[in-house]
């Protein structure tokens, strides 16, 4: 494979790397704002905003390991026939759906980026008693569809690389 292929590979997946591990603690932050929220509610004015930011912690949580599991490839997978297949033909396989999945992608990312910069544009606030601003979670968002993008990229180049037999 050309070297910067080769390098692009090896960046994206150092990237995905670390923010996938850093999102797997937002999972400690997720609880202790369910805590928060469950101890709030022995008080006597309970707190409003606890379910609303673990909904957005949440979102971040899944949006941003979601490239990190696709790395690893612990996502769900419908193994009724690919787990029989041998390595040459999931390469062929996955090279030829990867398209599929980015062209998904880019859909989203389209309309999520219109999404936010109409956020932005109008200080679109939730309807909750609360309100937080909508942008900073649709921004997350966001980057974790840029950064599967980028992900699948990298897989694809991966898969082309087996197939012509020189791994990455």
């Amino acid at each position: 494979m050309p070297r910067p292929i080769v390098l692009f590979v090896r960046i994206v997946d150092a990237i995905n790397y670390r923010v996938g591990r850093f999102a797997m603690y937002l999972l400690y932050v997720l609880m202790a704002i369910l805590l928060w929220s469950s101890l709030s509610k022995l008080s006597s004015t309970p707190s409003m905003w606890p379910l609303e930011a673990a909904q957005f912690v949440m979102i971040a949580y899944f949006m941003l390991g979601g490239p990190y599991s696709m790395q690893t490839g612990d996502h769900v997978r419908m193994d009724l026939l690919y787990g029989n297949w041998t390595e040459r033909r999931r390469s062929w396989f996955d090279a030829f759906t990867v398209f599929a999945v980015i062209i998904f992608l880019g859909v989203l990312l389209y309309g999520g980026i219109e999404s936010m910069m109409y956020s932005i544009q109008y200080n679109e606030r939730s309807p909750s008693p609360w309100r937080p601003y909508m942008w900073p979670i649709k921004a997350v968002m966001n980057l974790g569809v840029f950064l599967m993008i980028l992900q699948s990229l990298s897989i694809f180049f991966k898969d082309v690389a087996a197939l012509r037999g020189k791994a990455i």
